[in-house]
């Protein structure tokens, strides 16, 4: 018997090498973004929330539309005015699965690099306004490292676990909870530097 209270399982994807050719660009990569956070919208409001015009955005939209990563959303919307949702909660894919297509593992990497950057500007941001936020904000949010010596396999286990105590934490989320706010959390896992090992 099902959990009346219980929340459907996360929409993934695993990206597939269409996919990954058309999602590597900046502003693709931002739509989906915002559409995954703020729910569905149209082309309008996220143009004026991203900064940018009406006409790259529809454009960018219906390129999504087209590899099945966004989808327009029928119970919304009326005459001209069309809202776009995200077709899945999460994206997938291993970096292995391109290694037969160098223009698809050339969009992965971009779209790796892309991440790591958005995580060195989320960072910056926090440190130049973390005074306006609680001493308990302060002092959940932030991170951390360990280093370990451990086999690939372990490794990949290890990640495994820790997405799913992720997805459980996510899952058991209550927005309208006092005090809750929307928080990005990223796990990297790198080889430790040459001059280290």
């Amino acid at each position: 018997m099902e959990n009346e209270g219980a929340r459907p399982a996360p929409r993934a994807v695993r990206l597939d090498h269409r996919q990954v050719r058309v999602l590597a660009h900046p502003l693709r990569m931002r739509l989906l973004g915002a559409l995954r956070v703020k729910g569905p919208s149209t082309a309008t409001r996220l143009a004026e929330l991203l900064g940018t015009n009406t006409g790259a955005t529809s454009y960018h939209l219906r390129q999504l539309a087209e590899v099945g990563l966004v989808a327009e959303d029928p119970d919304r919307g009326t005459g001209r005015q069309r809202f776009w949702r995200s077709a899945h909660d999460v994206t997938n894919w291993e970096p292995t699965d391109f290694d037969d297509d160098p223009d698809a593992r050339a969009a992965i990497e971009w779209i790796q690099s892309d991440q790591v950057r958005h995580l060195a500007e989320h960072a910056e941001q926090w440190f130049a306004t973390q005074h306006e936020w609680s001493p308990a904000w302060r002092d959940a949010f932030g991170m951390g490292d360990i280093f370990m010596a451990i086999p690939p396999a372990r490794l990949e286990a290890l990640k495994a676990e820790l997405w799913q105590l992720l997805d459980r934490y996510r899952n058991e989320a209550d927005p309208a909870e006092p005090g809750a706010e929307q928080v990005q959390i990223y796990l990297a896992a790198y080889p430790l530097l040459k001059e280290f090992r």
